[in-house]
């Protein structure tokens, strides 16, 4: 019997290897990364050996901070998507709201334009009726010698213009627009005035009492000229009207026609 030796199975227990400890640590932690629930495998692992505490972070702790790190990341680059993506539909909402503001001034610019330009055809247009605008040379009165009638009263033969009747001291007035060319005593016409229009015609007014007009004077459609009489080559108070297409005697036309023709009922 040898002396000294000790029996195999009676002898200390060895504690367990550093390998083993740190394995026992690792299971430990991933148990809590896989179920949230720290296995009873894992606290006398940690206990037994205090250097086994850096294994998280040389280890499975790694992988979970890792994971965590990746997990912002991909957080933070979703955040970095949301925000350009609303930066874009921002900047796509300005565009369209600026290209709306332009198209709505544009069109606003357009209508006012039209409207301008249809004021301006709308004045024209009533400037023009106005300058062509006549009136009969009488209120309330009638022809009472037509154009055109024979007789030895008219040196020509035949009368140059038709009369209305008018008592004397009437208010005579020009027909339409016009300057006067001649304002005067006019032989067998008396006091006449000549009127030269705008259409280039001319309408003549004899046999008056009175003139308000004198030469180159503007004149209006119905503005007074004169007062009726019956002076010169006349039979009693009447206006002699003519109308011309120059300032002379001799470029008569007829009278009521031309009347009629601007407008004038008579």
């Amino acid at each position: 019997m040898a002396f000294g030796s000790r029996p195999a199975g009676t002898g200390k227990h060895r504690g367990s290897s550093r390998l083993s400890k740190k394995t026992a640590g690792y299971a430990g932690i991933a148990a809590i990364a896989t179920t949230g629930v720290v296995g009873s495998l894992a606290a006398p692992a940690f206990a037994a050996d205090n250097h086994s505490s850096s294994a998280p972070e040389n280890g499975l702790g790694a992988v979970v901070v890792a994971e965590d790190l990746a997990g912002d990341i991909e957080d933070q680059a979703e955040a970095q998507q949301r925000a350009a993506e609303h930066a874009a539909a921002k900047a796509q909402a300005e565009a369209d709201a600026k290209q709306k503001a332009a198209e709505a001034k544009r069109l606003a610019e357009a209508k006012a334009k039209a409207e301008r330009e249809a004021a301006e055809r709308a004045a024209r247009e009533e400037e023009r009726k106005r300058l062509n605008t006549f009136v009969s040379p009488l209120d309330d009165s009638y022809v009472s010698t037509q154009y055109k009638a024979g007789g030895g009263m008219w040196s020509s033969g035949s009368h140059t213009g038709i009369d209305f009747h008018a008592a004397s001291g009437t208010s005579v007035h020009a027909v339409g627009f016009g300057t006067v060319v001649e304002a005067g005593w006019g032989g067998a016409y008396g006091n006449n005035v000549v009127i030269k229009h705008n259409d280039g015609t001319y309408t003549q007014y004899g046999h008056m009492s009175s003139l308000n007009v004198s030469v180159g004077q503007q004149v209006t459609p119905g503005q007074q000229i004169g007062l009726s009489g019956s002076t010169g080559n006349s039979s009693g108070p009447h206006l002699h009207f003519e109308a011309r297409t120059g300032s002379q005697y001799g470029s008569d036309i007829d009278p009521i026609s031309y009347l009629r023709s601007h407008g004038v009922s008579l």
